[in-house]
């Protein structure tokens, strides 16, 4: 890995944000197309959209490389990892939720980058960095609700358990403000994919845990896997990428 983060392609020393913006923006009807591409019913009625939704996913991906500096290049990059293992850990190895077909779509661990990039990137604007106080409060409330809503109206046991160590992992980051702005990216896709059935939350989970479908406590499980991603490219880069030059 650090020989492939030691490439050139690695070290863009500037960034267009304005373009980063508007990609930001730009997720939310993006990914309710590229779910929609790839829905059963899409595959029923017009084609099967899944190859259309890698050539999608890639192509939105690129451009948010393309644009980025080193350090979200990096991110990017070991997203995509750090997302496949993810995959088969709570997919294919836990059985937490199935995709319309048997196995991971190539485009999901991409587009788990790219719901990462689209936090991280509203999490950096200027209007995020000078409300940032104000906003923590909003978004703790927000979130707190949204966990006991679900909780309550859903009978989602999974999301209060899991929304409840997502806010002992956010404590433990000094509650940055990044963790919930990729949290709303987490459930705008949540809601869609599970909408279009592109994948479904099995209801019962962890031996006896009632899930919804699909539960929003899942957000924690992407903050677990930012963590790491953060933790891994400090460490490349502030310990491995210094004795290389």
């Amino acid at each position: 890995m650090k020989y492939i983060l030691s490439l050139p392609i690695f070290n863009h020393t500037t960034q267009n944000f304005k373009a980063l913006l508007m990609l930001a923006w730009g997720f939310f009807p993006f990914i309710t197309v590229l779910l929609f591409v790839d829905s059963p019913w899409f595959a029923q009625n017009i084609f099967d959209g899944r190859y259309l939704a890698d050539v999608l996913t890639l192509s939105y991906f690129g451009l948010l490389f393309h644009h980025s500096d080193a350090h979200l290049r990096k991110l990017l990059f070991v997203m995509i990892f750090l997302s496949y293992l993810g995959e088969l850990i709570f997919c294919n190895g836990a059985g937490m939720y199935d995709y319309r077909t048997p196995y991971v779509p190539f485009y999901v661990p991409f587009g788990h980058s790219i719901v990462y990039a689209t936090g991280y990137i509203f999490a950096h604007t200027q209007w995020a960095a000078r409300h940032d106080k104000a906003l923590r409060p909003i978004f703790i409330v927000f979130y707190a609700v949204v966990f006991l809503l679900v909780g309550y109206y859903w009978n989602d046991h999974f999301s209060l358990l899991f929304g409840l160590l997502f806010f002992v992992l956010v404590r433990r980051k000094r509650w940055q403000n990044v963790y919930f702005f990729i949290g709303i990216a987490v459930f705008t896709t949540e809601l869609i994919g599970t909408y279009y059935n592109c994948w479904i939350w099995r209801p019962i989970t962890y031996g006896g845990l009632a899930t919804a479908n699909p539960p929003l406590g899942a957000v924690f499980f992407y903050g677990g896997g930012d963590v790491l991603l953060d933790k891994i490219v400090w460490y490349y880069e502030r310990k491995i990428q210094p004795s290389l030059t």
